[in-house]
């Protein structure tokens, strides 16, 4: 069974349509109802396990999140990045090319990651631009 859904409320970034999306089951802390972030294809966030988008972040392109990963707050996850794990990446901070975020660790602020960088462990990247 599905543990998100596509609303009808989108967005466009670089020319993407993303979509809202809504929790259809309680799972980890999200409950029923709950309105999460924005993806731009169900691929982009597991449906099997406890990973979960909220707030205004954005995950598209061929980007994925899944485990117990969070992506919250204004953080954008793009390309083909991967944020798995109990990782977090929130505030404004981004994600993109191949990068790959996972473990315990955390992507903040206005730190970005991209091209082919890892952050793993309970690594903290954060900062300002």
């Amino acid at each position: 069974m599905k543990k998100f859904e596509l609303t009808t409320e989108s967005i466009f970034v670089d020319g993407r349509k993303l979509y809202r999306i809504r929790a259809v089951k309680d799972f980890g802390d999200v409950k029923k109802g709950d309105l999460g972030g924005f993806v731009e294809t169900e691929d982009n966030l597991s449906q099997t396990d406890d990973a979960w988008v909220c707030g205004e972040a954005m995950v598209y392109g061929e980007a994925m999140v899944y485990g117990k990963a969070r992506v919250y707050g204004e953080a954008m996850v793009c390309g083909e990045a991967m944020v798995c794990g109990e990782a977090m990446v929130y505030g404004e901070a981004m994600v993109y090319g191949k990068a790959r975020v996972y473990g315990e660790a955390m992507v903040c602020g206005e730190a970005m990651v991209c091209g082919e960088a890892m952050v793993y462990g309970e690594a903290m990247v954060y900062g300002c631009l």
